[in-house]
Order: C-alpha cells, then structure tokens, then sequence
C-alpha cells in the first residue's frame, strides 16, 4: 500500500477515536437538554469536578483540605489510605447524584416555566460554582488518573497487536491508541443504553414529555423533581465516563473543563436532542479536523487548525440546516 494512503487511513482512525470522546461529553449536553430544554453549559466543569473527585477520593484526600489548614492551621493534606479504583467510582457516582440533587433543589426548582436564557445562565453560575468548589476541595494541581480493576488497568500507549497486524497487511503499522479503542467501546455500550432507556422506559418518556412542556407534563402526573434530579444524575454519571477518559489521558487538570467547548460544534452537527446524533456528530468532527490538518492545514495553512475547524464546520450546517442532522425540526405555528 502507498505510505501517503496508509498514513492517511491511520489519521482516520485517530480521528474517528477523538470524535468518541468529543462525543462522550456531548451525550450529557443531549440528555439534559432533552429532559428539560436546559442548555447546560456546566457538562464540561461537571466532567472535570467528577475525575477531580474520583482521583481525590482513590488517593485518600481530605476534601478542602487547604482550606482546613489555613483556618485552623493545621497540617493534614491525607487520610492515610487509597481506596480501590471500583469503590471510588461508586462513591463518586454517589456524589454526583448528591449534587444533582442539590442543583435541583436549589437552583431548578426555583426556576420552573423560566424563559431559556434565565435558565442558560443558570447553568453558566453553576459552572463557576462548581469550578470554584473543586479548587477549594481538591487543590488545582495536575493530578494523575489511574483506574485499575485488580491487576487490570485502563490501557496506554500504542496498540502492539493492532501496529503489527497492520505493517503484515500493508506495510505500515497504525498507531492507534489503547485508551481510544476502550473509550470507543464503552461511548458505544452508552449510547446503546440511553437510547433503549429514552424509547422503552417509562422514564424516558417522562423525560420528553417534560422537555416539551413542564406545565403539561405535572398536569399529567410527571414528577418534574424527580426526572430533574434523575437526569442529572444521568448525566453526572457521563460527565463521570468523559472525565475517567480524558483524564487518563491528559491528566485531571482544570483545562479539562475546556471539553465542553468542542462539544458544542459537536451538538450543532449532530442535534441537541438526537443521542446517536451526539456519537455521529462527534465522529464526523473528529474525523474532520484530523484529516484537514493532516491534508489541508499542516501542508498549506502552517498547521494548528484543529482549534477552529470544528467551528467552521458548525457554521455551514448553521446555515443549511440549524437542527443538525438528527435534531428535530422546529415548527411553530402563528
């Protein structure tokens, strides 16, 4: 096979591994959205506050602990103990469905029958807030990201058996990542859940019928408390997922907060309330930006395309189709 062709098929790949985890936080935004016509522009910091939790919790912690000693001034920084990587996650989903909770008593509950932009701007304090709340219960250093299960671990690095297979076949090995394909498997076992669960259950259907009309929906006997806070349970628990992927792959860090803004081309692609259309969206922005760089950017453009290809992109289907592929068109009648 032609080096240039193979090299480009193994951009593909990388590209169609990005897209999943682009997508994995996309799907918070699309569930949310769904459930309560909410665009939560905290999924990103909700991401970052669950791998801060979860490695804090693993390693023993104290939670605001700086804070403790500055007031107290004492000297604690740890309990003396880790925790296995499966309770930490269980705890952590725990805590995740305690601050669902908390957003809705608090915040939602408040703002029922709000116009969008009040409760937009809602979840614009609550990133803020949450941001806030991590710094003083975690620390803001760099913190490294290990998930083991036993002697079984999230995988790193190149893929040996896949390198191999493909120089045997082609000529050239594919560098492809063992953190992407796990990734890739698990973003497709979600996505195949959440969609059985909107279609088949009787909560998902609650669900929709909330996003539709809050009203309605209690005068028919939805408990709106109880989808809110079970939906941001829901997406606290994804948040969890796109935080354990991305933090075992760049390090828990505050910039991880930063994902939920290449979510956002990725719902304009796929739709705001489409699931699948979050995973296709996704691909096709991950594809698209690695193979624009790989053929446009980097040999015409001096490179670096990849922080504002996935907008551009996002542009044109504004313009042709604001729905995004899978979203549902709105009519509204006069």
């Amino acid at each position: 096979m032609n080096e240039q062709l193979a090299f480009t098929i193994e951009v593909f790949a990388n590209g169609l591994m990005a897209g999943v985890l682009y997508a994995l936080v996309a799907l918070g935004f699309v569930l949310i959205y769904k459930a309560s016509g909410i665009f939560n522009y905290a999924q990103g910091v909700m991401a970052l506050f669950a791998a801060m939790t979860l490695v804090g919790i693993q390693n023993g912690q104290v939670p605001f602990a700086h804070l403790i000693n500055a007031i107290f001034g004492t000297d604690i920084h740890k309990f003396g103990w880790s925790v296995p990587s499966f309770f930490a996650i269980v705890l952590t989903v725990f805590v995740m469905i305690a601050l669902a909770w908390a957003v809705q008593r608090y915040v939602f509950r408040h703002l029922v029958g709000q116009e969008p932009i009040i409760l937009f701007m809602a979840t614009i304090g609550l990133a803020y807030f949450l941001e806030g709340v991590a710094d003083l219960m975690w620390g803001s250093e760099l913190k490294a990201l290990n998930v083991c299960a036993g002697d079984l671990c999230l995988p790193q690095g190149m893929n040996v058996w896949l390198e191999g297979t493909t120089y045997e076949a082609f000529g050239y090995g594919f560098f492809i990542d063992n953190l992407d394909i796990v990734a890739s498997i698990i973003a497709a076992l979600l996505v195949i859940g959440l969609v059985l669960f909107a279609q088949y259950t009787k909560q998902g259907r609650a669900m929709r019928a909330v996003a539709d009309d809050h009203q309605a929906a209690l005068s028919v006997g939805v408990s709106l408390n109880f989808i809110w806070v079970f939906v941001w349970s829901l997406a606290g628990f994804v948040a969890l997922v796109a935080g354990i992927m991305w933090g075992a792959k760049s390090g828990v860090q505050f910039s991880l907060s930063l994902i939920a803004l290449k979510a956002l081309p990725v719902l304009m692609l796929g739709g705001f309330t489409s699931i699948p259309g979050a995973i296709v969206g996704g691909l096709i922005i991950g594809v698209g930006e690695k193979l624009f760089e790989f053929l446009i950017g980097a040999p015409f453009l001096g490179g670096a395309t990849e922080n504002w290809f996935a907008y551009m992109l996002a542009l044109v289907f504004l313009v042709f189709r604001p729905q995004g592929l899978f979203g549902e068109r709105m009519i509204e009648r006069v």
